[in-house]
């Protein structure tokens, strides 16, 4: 008998699993679907879309994702487009020309940075240094000169030998603190030759840096053109190309819109596919119930019986010769039932 009651058990857990397992399946296939579908709802969908300046096309594959996008620019863009490009080789024959002639003025500035690292190179000293050497190589002729004229005159006038205590000869130490005084003045001016030394060579590098600014200047100005042609011809360019801008935005509004319905339909697929799963698993599991109870059922008739049958065999038995299934002997059917109780 308990044989009967665990194969029972074991039939319902078995249909319990396996109708759990394709519940579940059925459920997973059911999500599956619901989220193609709101994939399919949030694919990007460009439209194409016409102007007077252009057109748009959009290519598709056969799964039906984007594989290419171009557009096409109208006739009148076309030719302003046309009439612009015959423009280019002019104006930017007149840029490389500017650039030819613009060279000179870059090699000369070139020169003026050399010629004032030169004086820059020099130190305020050295500067001053340099400029009394310069002066007193210029003095010193006129000087020899002067001095030979003036010994003449004197010796001429028999004034060669007198001497005036420690100045010595008059006319000779005249001469000697003249010379004195130009030296000093000499000095004083070397100062300010070292610093007009220093600003030259700094301005040398300016006037170089304006040569420099000149070139670049003219090289710009004669590209101005070219710039300009070409700058308009990107604006009909971007005229042509607006259709195909237009056509994306629309794709990309109606993705976004498919996004939140997609989000609607894979939330309710997903709801119903957890309601099917719910449901799939109510019926197996009243049937393996009903089974396990038909079991139960069964042992708790078998109990029955064999209660029956040990009364059966004691049904002759009883005291004072009654009957003990006999209504008519009340002390019987108590002592019959109170042996039946220590059974």
């Amino acid at each position: 008998m308990p044989f009967a009651i665990a194969g029972a058990a074991l039939v319902g857990s078995y249909i319990t699993g396996k109708s759990a397992e394709k519940a579940a399946r059925t459920s997973a296939d059911a999500q599956t679907a619901a989220a193609q579908l709101a994939a399919e709802e949030q694919r990007f969908r460009p439209v194409g879309v016409s102007t007077r300046f252009g057109t748009s096309q959009f290519e598709f594959g056969p799964e039906g994702r984007l594989s290419g996008a171009s557009y096409t620019a109208s006739p009148e863009i076309q030719a302003l487009q046309n009439r612009l490009s015959a423009l280019y080789g002019t104006s930017l024959g007149q840029a490389e020309q500017a650039q030819a002639l613009g060279a000179p003025l870059g090699a000369a500035g070139q020169g003026l940075f050399g010629l004032g690292s030169q004086y820059l190179a020099t130190s305020p000293e050295a500067a001053r240094q340099q400029y009394m050497s310069e002066q007193q190589a210029l003095l010193r002729a006129p000087r020899m000169e002067e001095e030979q004229r003036l010994a003449a005159s004197v010796f001429g006038r028999g004034r060669a030998g007198l001497n005036i205590g420690t100045q010595g000869q008059p006319e000779l130490a005249a001469l000697a603190g003249a010379r004195r005084q130009q030296d000093l003045a000499l000095a004083a001016n070397a100062d300010q030759a070292a610093q007009q030394r220093i600003g030259f060579g700094a301005g040398l590098f300016g006037t170089g840096a304006g040569l420099f600014g000149t070139q670049y200047g003219l090289q710009t100005q004669a590209l101005a053109p070219f710039q300009q042609q070409f700058g308009v011809s990107q604006l009909l360019e971007q005229a042509a190309q607006q259709p195909l801008d237009i056509g994306a935005q629309l794709g990309g509004r109606t993705a976004t819109a498919g996004a939140n319905v997609g989000q609607t339909l894979l939330s309710g697929g997903l709801g119903a596919a957890q309601t099917q799963l719910q449901g799939s698993l109510v019926g197996p599991s009243l049937m393996a119930q009903n089974i396990s109870g038909f079991g139960q059922q069964y042992l708790q008739n078998q109990q029955q019986q064999a209660l029956f049958d040990r009364l059966t065999q004691n049904r002759n038995v009883g005291y004072y010769g009654f009957d003990p299934f006999s209504n008519t002997n009340p002390y019987a059917m108590q002592s019959q039932a109170g042996q039946f109780g220590t059974m």
